[in-house]
């Protein structure tokens, strides 16, 4: 694990982005970093079909987030 310096002004939109998704800030950063290479490593996939990927990777069922909602 290292430091990343990024612009203050980032950090600031970094801290507001974790609020919202309940994560860290150094979770949203995460996310952000591996959204972006997907995104450079599948540049025809859309924001949605790279999430839809990566939740069956994991094992999480669309049908069954359907049912409890």
């Amino acid at each position: 694990m290292g430091i990343v310096n990024i612009e203050d002004d980032l950090h600031d939109q970094l801290r507001k982005a974790s609020t919202v998704s309940y994560r860290s800030i150094n979770g949203q950063a995460a996310f952000w970093i591996k959204i972006g290479l997907l995104c450079e490593l599948n540049p025809k996939l859309s924001y949605s079909e790279l999430i839809a990927q990566e939740l069956r990777e994991a094992g999480v069922e669309a049908k069954a987030l359907r049912t409890a909602a």
